[in-house]
Formats: C-alpha cells, sequence, structure tokens
C-alpha cells in the first residue's frame, strides 16, 4: 500500500498551445522562478510540462492533451517505472469537484505522452499527472485548464449525510475508524448487491490492484491517492489506509471492477 500526497497547489487557470512555452510549476504546484530562458529552478528533477493544441476547446469537442517530461535541463526523461499497469496516470476534475475522470495517456517517446478527451461542459478544471521516471520515485504535478462554453452552476460540496451509496446495480457502505487529519486512518468499503443485499465476493482487479481511491480537498490544493493494503482479496471488504494533511471537506472517489465493468463510487467528507 502507497500514499501519495501532494500539498497546496495554487489555484492558476491557464490553457497552453502546443508550440508556446508552458508555465512551469514545482510540485507544490507554485509558479517556478526563470532564471533564464533556458534554466528552470525545480525541487524535483522531472518536470512535466502541459499542453494542449487549441485555445478554442469547447465542451464535447475531442481536446489533446499532452504532458511532456524534462529533466531540469529541458532534456527529455525517456524512462518510466511501470506504476499499477501503466507509465501515467492522469486524474481529470473540475473545479467544483463534480467532474471526475482517470485516464492513461500513450506514451510516443521522447519524454511525451499524449490522449484525447472531452470536458462535459465550460470552467476550469486540474489535470494531476501521477507518474515515475526510474531512479526518481513517484512524482505528482499539476495543471489547470479553462474550456470555453457555457459553465454549469458550481456546486458546493456538503458533506455527505450518510456513507452508503448505490451505484448501478451495487450498494457500498464506506467507513472509518475516525476522521482526523494528520494521522494514518483505516478506510473501507463494503461492497454488495443493491438488489438482493448479499456480500460481492469477486470482484477483480483493476490496474493491477483490488481498487484505486483518489481523495482531494474541496479547494483543490491536496491531493491523495492510495491502494488497497491487500490486493489479494476479492471482497466484499476494500480496506485502505489513507492520510489526510490536513482538516476540511474532501471528495472521496473508490475505483473498482467487478464482471469486466469498472465502477466509480464518490463520497463526501468532513475530516
Amino acid at each position: 500500500m502507497k500514499t501519495t500526497v501532494i500539498v497546496p497547489i495554487a489555484m492558476i487557470f491557464l490553457l497552453t498551445a502546443c508550440g508556446t512555452q508552458p508555465t512551469k510549476h514545482d510540485m507544490m504546484g507554485m509558479p517556478m522562478t526563470t532564471t533564464s530562458p533556458s534554466t528552470h529552478v525545480h525541487q524535483n528533477d522531472a518536470i512535466a510540462h502541459f499542453s494542449v493544441a487549441s485555445k478554442q476547446y469547447l465542451p464535447s469537442e475531442d481536446a489533446s492533451v499532452t504532458i511532456l517530461i524534462q529533466n531540469k535541463w529541458n532534456k527529455p526523461i525517456d524512462k518510466f517505472d511501470i506504476m499499477h499497469e501503466k507509465l501515467l496516470h492522469l486524474i481529470v476534475v473540475s473545479k467544483d469537484l463534480t467532474y471526475f475522470d482517470h485516464l492513461h495517456p500513450e506514451y510516443v517517446g521522447g519524454g511525451r505522452f499524449e490522449i484525447k478527451t472531452k470536458f462535459p461542459a465550460g470552467g476550469h478544471y486540474q489535470l494531476i499527472a501521477d507518474f515515475t521516471p526510474q531512479g526518481m520515485g513517484e512524482t505528482i504535478q499539476t495543471h489547470w485548464v479553462t474550456i470555453n462554453g457555457q459553465q454549469k452552476k458550481e456546486e458546493k460540496l456538503l458533506p455527505d449525510t450518510d456513507l452508503t451509496k448505490r451505484v448501478g446495480d451495487k450498494e457500498v457502505t464506506l467507513s472509518f475508524d475516525h476522521l482526523m487529519a494528520g494521522m494514518d486512518l483505516k478506510m473501507n468499503f463494503a461492497i454488495r448487491s443493491a438488489e438482493t443485499k448479499k456480500p460481492i465476493t469477486d470482484l477483480q482487479p483493476y490496474l493491477g490492484s483490488l481498487g484505486h481511491v483518489v481523495a482531494i480537498s474541496s479547494d483543490a490544493k491536496e491531493f491523495v491517492h492510495v491502494h488497497p493494503n491487500d490486493s489479494n482479496t476479492s471482497g466484499p471488504d476494500a480496506a485502505f489506509t489513507i492520510h489526510f494533511p490536513k482538516s476540511g471537506i474532501y471528495k472521496i472517489w473508490g475505483q473498482f471492477q467487478h464482471q469486466n465493468e469498472v465502477f466509480i463510487v464518490p463520497f463526501i467528507i468532513k475530516v
């Protein structure tokens, strides 16, 4: 089990066109100091440059996202460790956290990853890249993009009063041993049939694990990604250890697979 946490991220809304130099950010999401056109200050040797092919993306149109991984000397990093069956995981969330997607861009060589996706509405979206350059350790870097077009009204995050949710034909109950920031917590998803209430005991591995959990704070400044304590089980319980870096409201997405279909169950909690 591994927990990855990224701490405060500046809320920077921008859209970078291909062929232009994107703004660099450190692992905290803060703008990097540029000492010269070719020298950048960065606390990690791996720097993710996010770019898109057009400034005119509208909702439901194909959007081409490119992520170029370079070292601090602007040389491409071309060797990556496989992490949960993929070289790079890309999480996309809307500013109000009502939209969530977990993507896997294709590696095309020379440190470059590419993918096409669609955004459901106009507004601000955060791209969160999770990758592991060989010998450098797991790295999380983020970028904000703005999609043109009509924006839907942002929804305020309110903690769920009931931590049992129905998703399709499944009923999932989330529980914790306690909810406090700054310490390891035991978190469990109990998964059963929504119709018969019988426990589901034949969950399938999803990306090499029993499940994946992503948690993001309401201000989008805290990101947590954890994997199960034991991936040799198949349900009905999926137990995790999670560490929330600060108190506040978080949205959690549990991702699991059953009968060859991936299902995502969201919860909103107050830590």
